[in-house]
């Protein structure tokens, strides 16, 4: 028993300074990092300085849907368009080409942030497959768990990369099944949607 009792204790202080040490280095002193793609990613106010070209008449209108974003908020994408135009990403985590352009689309969203809000839209996915992605191609726009494929049905998407361009008050300006790179995306928006 006394040879026991001090291996039984050296054991119990190696766990604890094993458990104690995770967090002795002040890397994880801080909270638990947000979920990508969350309600924490919404845009902020419209700004001020906001000038959009007129939509043309005779666009048809896009569908309105709803959806949980990656931290389980509600979001109603009609709730977005009715202050700014919004662009629809269509993704999955294993997609090769979504991959490849992801850190264009990104940097354009950055660019845009506040004026044109993007929407990320993951289906035939998981949810630890998107957090990845969205870490990894740095996204810092809100994304929906189309876990039903309601959306892109909504939308006529088969298959990942699809793209859509929605105008203010809800009119479909454009869309690109396939996808589309984020310089010819640029050039849309600054053609049909921003007025300055």
């Amino acid at each position: 028993m006394r040879r026991t009792l001090p291996l039984v204790v050296a054991v119990a202080v190696a766990v604890a300074l094993a458990a104690g040490g995770c967090t002795s280095d002040g890397d994880d002193s801080g909270p638990a990092p947000a979920v990508a793609g969350g309600a924490a990613a919404l845009p902020g106010p419209v700004p001020g300085d906001l000038a959009l070209r007129p939509t043309p008449t005779d666009s048809p209108v896009a569908p309105k849907v709803t959806g949980t974003l990656t931290d389980g908020s509600a979001l109603a994408v009609a709730d977005l368009w009715a202050d700014r135009p919004v662009v629809l990403t269509f993704f999955s985590s294993w997609c090769t080409t979504c991959g490849q352009r992801q850190a264009a689309f990104s940097e354009l969203a950055r660019g845009y942030r506040d004026k044109v809000v993007f929407v990320g839209v993951a289906g035939e996915d998981e949810p630890d497959g998107v957090q990845a992605y969205l870490r990894e191609h740095r996204v810092e726009y809100p994304v929906v768990l189309d876990d039903t494929g309601a959306i892109w049905r909504s939308y006529a998407v088969r298959e990942p990369p699809a793209v859509v361009l929605v105008a203010k008050g809800g009119a479909l300006l454009r869309g690109w099944p396939g996808g589309v790179d984020a310089a010819t995306l640029d050039g849309t928006l600054r053609e049909l949607v921003l007025a300055s």
